[in-house]
């Protein structure tokens, strides 16, 4: 693959530096890594709190945690700990008496084909801190679909279910695990689910743009999100709280190598985080629908996580099934291109209530990387 020249970076920085012009954004930051090297980490704008956003300003990722505790369910495979094809009452007898939830098994969690993709919990923020209430709620939580029957994504379930997983499979709290065992290895030193005890609360805060609000300084809306689903995450409760679905914090810069090691076959510079064959296994699509029992939208499914070459999709309008991602509320999107070896993530703190613009900003930036690459 042709590396990126100093003309394309120029190029690439301009459509970056357009949506913040134009007020799409408050604050941005665009990563890519091309053959394991980082070829782009740009930023621009400002953080809600008063400062300029630089590479090292760290964001809520959203669910674009959801492959990071993934990645840490697939090691536990690897070492043996558990299998795809376990059901989940094996490792967690409480998660069911019997009937149909008792069949759920670790493959159908990981795909979004557990049917069990919203509970009473997801609407009760004051709870999100309190990992005894988590299991409880996962615990009592009824079936809305047979498992297997229907994808239909899970917001927070995804998140709740896997940390709990590699709960019982490792010893360790989800946060910590994937803070030893994904984020420590390959250096993602901004990167945390939640931020850890002791450290400030330096997360860029959310600004909010009402519907049809297409371009302007968020002047008054600064720090209130025009959703009301997104309103918690500005509040420093949920940025300690570990919702391995949903509030990770991080960087672009981050991410983007999160996804150069996936793209290179789980290794980078040295750093091995999966073999070769779980990365096989974990990226292909293991689930798709026309109408996703959550989202009302057509979806592919890996393991933990999207696949491309769905129409409209963040990945861009030329992408492949062989571009896996994740993307997270917001303009928030990471992908891996497994053919081309690229890692991309784009992080903003601007929060839109039509979700199809963030779609079609993100999948702008994902065809300028690719077309420079061609």
């Amino acid at each position: 693959m042709a590396r990126l020249s100093s003309e394309d970076r120029e190029r690439l920085r301009a459509a970056f530096d357009r949506q913040l012009d134009v007020g799409l954004h408050e604050g941005a930051q665009l990563a890519v890594y091309v053959d394991g090297e980082l070829a782009v980490d740009v930023a621009g704008g400002t953080d809600g709190r008063g400062n300029d956003t630089t590479p090292d300003t760290r964001h809520l990722v959203f669910s674009c945690t959801k492959p990071y505790a993934g990645v840490g369910l697939h090691q536990l495979v690897e070492a043996g700990e558990l299998d795809y094809d376990d059901r989940v009452v094996d490792h967690w007898p409480e998660f069911a008496d019997g009937g149909e939830k008792a069949e759920i098994t670790v493959r159908q969690v990981l795909s979004h084909t557990a049917g069990v993709p919203a509970s009473d919990l997801d609407q009760q923020p004051a709870k999100w801190g309190d990992w005894d209430a988590v299991v409880e709620a996962m615990e009592a939580v009824e079936p809305q679909f047979s498992p297997g029957e229907q994808p239909a994504y899970h917001t927070f379930t995804y998140g709740w279910l896997v940390g709990e997983l590699i709960r019982r499979a490792s010893g360790q709290p989800v946060d910590e695990y994937v803070q030893e065992h994904v984020f420590d290895p390959l250096d993602m030193d901004r990167t945390a689910i939640g931020l850890r005890e002791g450290e400030e609360d330096d997360v860029a805060l959310l600004s909010g743009f009402e519907v049809f609000d297409r371009c302007r300084d968020p002047g008054e809306g600064l720090g209130i999100p025009a959703s009301e689903s997104a309103a918690a995450f500005n509040e420093e409760a949920v940025h300690r709280a570990v919702i391995p679905a949903a509030n990770g914090v991080g960087t672009a810069r981050d991410m983007a190598r999160f996804y150069a090691c996936i793209a290179n076959g789980g290794a980078l510079e040295g750093t091995r985080l999966l073999e070769d064959e779980t990365v096989a296994e974990a990226t292909r699509t293991h689930a798709e629908t026309d109408s996703d029992g959550t989202l009302s939208r057509p979806a592919r499914y890996a393991l933990g996580f999207w696949t491309g070459g769905l129409a409209n999709d963040m990945f861009g309008s030329a992408s492949h099934e062989r571009m896996v991602g994740h993307a997270g509320l917001g303009s928030v999107f990471g992908w891996a291109d497994l053919d081309s070896n690229v890692g991309f993530a784009y992080v903003t703190n601007g929060i839109r209530e039509e979700s199809w613009e963030h779609a079609a900003r993100v999948a702008g930036l994902s065809d300028a990387v690719r077309l420079l690459l061609d």
